[in-house]
């Protein structure tokens, strides 16, 4: 299945290419879903009160952030973040109650739960999820601007490596010992429910994961020519690398027209244009224009002017980290991580175990190490045309020895 997620600067209009993305696709005979987090673009929000915006017979939500099936080709699914966070919470509650009761808590029930700060970017991550267990061709997602979606993306991978240093499951002993063992250490061993909770989340959170990983998901940025968009192309060029996410298309939004008799906006539409320019030199053939339609956009008609890239491009791959060996040139393995955009300057490595914790610019990750590079040690690195090769000699007490 193929997925696109849609994201951008602020105030760009990400949810408006979403909706002309999924629109394009789905006349093109495609069946598609559209995650939209900020509203139904199939309605009110695009001037159709009947919810007919995309020429299907309504477009529905789930109450519980479930996909509403449309007589058509499209279906919209909008996250339902309130909703979420409460069967979450009662449910974890529910598997508490035993704890909860010996502590004399008090159970909250669903009236008086309010959301907290993060049930979105949970929530979106859960329709991501629910998207590719879907039968449609396409999932169209409507992610927030550039820094919130990377972190949300992100969030599955470092999620999991939080539980799996709290919490090891190979640390769980058998029900039957752990009495014995809590009396050898003089503490309370952790209870099983908090055990049984930790690998549901880590089921949840892998599945998440591989669709965020998965070779047909794909990133379209969209940006407005402007002072600012050269550098947040480069930003997210930079950040979606270090995550391994493609990159497939850049959108550049609300170009005004060339030609004009007001010199007021003849003057505007020439520093666009110088911004372009610059978009251009760091897009290539990425990137794909938008006109502006000197109003906002209403109804499928509208929509159907916005429709930017070809319906039906097949995904381009993310450059993969990938070791060379050099050990007969010059005795080491040089580890290449694409970080196109990267500066000297900006990056900052550390390698903790088997680990390397990388920083290049505002963004971080950390790595896993290839399992021959953690019998060596980091002798060097370097940075040549986006292409970060780290320099690794093998550690003779570890390198196996040719018998």
């Amino acid at each position: 299945m193929r997925i696109i997620l849609v994201t951008g600067a602020g105030g760009a209009g990400r949810t408006t290419v979403a909706a002309a993305t999924a629109l394009a696709e789905a006349r093109a005979g495609r069946r598609v879903l559209l995650v939209s987090p900020d509203g139904d673009p199939t309605g009110e929000a695009y001037g159709e009160p009947d919810g007919d915006a995309y020429g299907t017979t309504g477009a529905a939500t789930g109450g519980a952030g479930g996909a509403g099936e449309t007589a058509g080709r499209l279906t919209v699914l909008r996250p339902d973040p309130a909703g979420d966070f409460r069967r979450e919470f009662l449910a974890l509650q529910a598997r508490s109650g035993t704890v909860l009761d010996l502590l004399g808590a008090a159970p909250f029930e669903d009236a008086e739960l309010t959301e907290l700060p993060g049930s979105r970017q949970f929530a979106l991550l859960r329709a991501l999820r629910t998207a590719a267990a879907g039968d449609h061709d396409l999932a169209v997602v409507d992610l927030p601007p550039l820094h919130e979606a990377l972190t949300v993306l992100a969030l599955p991978e470092q999620l999991r490596r939080y539980l799996r240093r709290l919490l090891p499951p190979e640390r769980q002993a058998a029900r039957a010992l752990r009495p014995m063992l809590a009396q050898l250490a003089g503490v309370p061993m952790p209870a099983q429910w908090l055990y049984e909770t930790t690998s549901r989340w880590e089921t949840e959170l892998a599945a998440v994961q591989a669709v965020v990983e998965a070779p047909g998901t794909t990133v379209r940025l969209v940006l407005e020519p402007g002072p600012a968009a050269a550098g947040t192309l480069r930003e997210a060029r930079l950040g979606l690398a270090l995550q391994g996410l493609a990159l497939d298309a850049v959108i550049a939004n609300r170009l005004l027209p060339a030609a004009s008799d007001d010199p007021w906006l003849t003057a505007l539409t020439a520093q666009q244009h110088r911004h372009l320019e610059a978009l251009r030199g760091g897009a290539g053939d990425l990137l794909h224009e938008l006109p502006h339609l000197g109003r906002d956009p209403r109804g499928p008609q509208d929509l159907a002017l916005l429709a930017a890239v070809r319906p039906g491009l097949p995904p381009v791959p993310a450059p993969a980290p990938a070791v060379e060996d050099r050990r007969a040139q010059d005795g080491v393995l040089v580890w290449h991580l694409p970080l196109p955009g990267a500066a000297k300057s900006e990056l900052s490595l550390v390698r903790r175990g088997d680990e390397l914790l990388l920083g290049a610019g505002p963004f971080r990750r950390t790595l896993p190490l290839p399992a021959a590079l953690r019998r060596c040690t980091v002798t060097g690195a370097g940075l040549v045309d986006g292409d970060l090769g780290i320099r690794f000699a093998p550690d003779p007490g570890l390198w196996p020895t040719p018998s």
